[in-house]
């Protein structure tokens, strides 16, 4: 237990430090948002990854989709890493970096204002982003907190409210830029931990061949036998749904996607495509390799009979020596902290900048230094920074309410989140950066789907299983926005010329 105590205090202690030392970087709206748009490819890409995979991985999806699928669970992993980071490096890096910064953007939905010209499609998907990052960040509490739990012998409640509050110091001092250098750290500790565990639970079986072995001659829920250490496990369709949700859903994540915004230039990028996607292979594809053994291990049944899925990672890890159970508690308090950082300064700046204070903006050059206008919008612009750092409080509190009483299991919270999210804002946001034909119209239309499909599905009680109707709602976004176009008003070939100028 001191070893546990001793290293969680030292990861906690130098992750606040890092937030004092980045506060004088936070106090403008660009510092504090996207770190002065300067974060190198290491950073960035460590930033990427960490915000990428939480607790909600490690613990939900992999204890879930690991006693679903078996071994081919890991498949998810591959897919997390070839679409979810190379390829969304790939297709949306060097493009959003350049109109946005083009246009001066900070936020997703103030792309969509300016993008598609339209102050109320901003404020709609600001309410959105705001609304349905909810539920994936009680998730994440749930997470962490269901490890915390195991590891420490600490009340649920008391780690969600523990791990809330450091969060919420480190971002309010140094908002993204402490988030960014302490996602870095937190990386590392990822990926040392990721591998160790693995190592220590596959011995803990026998060596690889017998953990195998043991998996193959399980019988699958229809009474098969081997499907669980097979290629494409009991259910590829199934399997094929989540693989798409939790690949192709990144690139329509404020979270996520704001990670490009703040990167330094182009050449950043073309490393950070490498980094990024190397590190999804390691702790994306660890997780779902390491979530695969799970059956191997007695299930926790909970109080209405069914097996909590939640509980199934930390049953597996509980056997092991307590210096590895010390590093599996940082390994997630890593990854949901760059979480849970990500999702509140998203939300927090979402909610100022595209609700609160829906300026118009400047052009470069147009304001001189020095001018009384100069000194009104630095005004403003602190006046920004407080009001985004009462929200991130506000933000908090409102996802530690959902944490404290979650309404089901962690995966089905993130499929509702990265379903409507990603739903509604993917195939707008993708399309704007290439296509220069999209419409207004063709955003309303997606906003109304993603979100639509998502919320009908859950009022009438799942009957589209969450993970299944996300993906139906991201991949469906794509025609609709393609129909819509063709058939509605265009914008000004003017205003497109100027959006597309940045790419000459």
């Amino acid at each position: 237990m001191f070893i546990k105590v001793f290293l969680t205090i030292i990861f906690l202690a130098v992750m606040v430090g890092v937030g004092v030392y980045s506060h004088k970087q936070a106090r403008s709206v660009d510092g504090f948002v996207l770190g002065g748009r300067a974060i190198g490819p290491w950073l960035t890409a460590f930033a990427y990854g960490t915000s990428y995979f939480s607790a909600v991985v490690f613990v939900g999806y992999a204890g879930q989709f690991g006693w679903k699928y078996g071994l081919s669970s890991t498949w998810i992993g591959v897919g997390n890493a070839i679409i979810g980071s190379l390829l969304a490096w790939l297709l949306l890096g060097r493009r959003t970096k350049l109109m946005t910064q083009h246009i001066e953007s900070r936020t997703m939905p103030d792309f969509f204002g300016t993008r598609y010209d339209s102050q109320k499609l901003r404020v709609v998907a600001s309410v959105i982003a705001f609304v349905f990052l909810i539920p994936y960040t009680a998730g994440v509490y749930k997470g962490i907190s269901t490890l915390f739990e195991m590891g420490f012998g600490i009340p649920y409640e008391y780690c969600v409210i523990a791990m809330a509050a450091f969060t919420a110091v480190y971002v309010i001092f140094g908002g993204y830029k402490a988030t960014a250098m302490n996602d870095f750290i937190q990386g590392i500790i990822m990926l040392f931990g990721i591998i160790a565990v693995i190592v220590a639970v596959i011995a803990a079986q026998g060596g690889l061949v017998e953990a195998v072995h043991k998996l193959a001659v399980l019988p699958g829920d229809d009474g098969s036998i081997g499907s669980f250490a097979s290629w494409f496990g009991p259910d590829p369709w199934g399997l094929l749904g989540v693989v798409i949700l939790t690949s192709l859903g990144t690139m329509g994540l404020p979270q996520m996607v704001g990670k490009f915004y703040s990167i330094t230039d182009e050449s950043a990028i073309r490393r950070g495509t490498i980094i990024s996607t190397i590190f999804a292979f390691i702790v994306a594809g660890g997780c779902y390799f390491l979530g695969g053994f799970g059956r191997l291990y007695d299930p926790v049944i909970a109080a209405n009979g069914k097996i909590a899925f939640d509980s199934i990672v930390p049953a597996m890890l509980v056997t092991l020596p307590d210096v590895l159970i010390a590093l599996v508690v940082l390994l997630v308090l890593s990854a949901s902290m760059s979480t849970l950082a990500s999702l509140v300064l998203t939300s927090s700046s979402t909610m100022t900048l595209d609700l609160i204070y829906r300026d118009k903006k400047s052009l470069p050059g147009e304001v001189e230094e020095g001018s009384i206008d100069d000194i009104v919008a630095e005004k403003i612009e602190r006046r920004k920074v407080v009001v985004m750092r009462v929200l991130i409080v506000f933000f908090i509190v409102i996802s530690l309410l959902i944490a404290l009483n979650p309404p089901t299991f962690i995966a089905q919270l993130m499929g509702i989140s990265w379903g409507a999210l990603a739903g509604a804002f993917l195939a707008p946001f993708m399309l704007g950066l290439y296509w220069r034909g999209v419409t207004r119209a063709a955003v309303w239309a997606c906003f109304v789907w993603g979100v639509g499909l998502t919320v009908v599905n859950m009022l009438l009680g799942n009957p589209i299983n969450p993970i299944n109707c996300g993906a139906i709602a991201m991949l469906g976004g794509f025609p609709v926005v393609w129909l819509v176009s063709l058939f509605s008003k265009k914008l000004p070939n003017a205003d497109i010329d100027k959006m597309f100028e940045c790419y000459k």
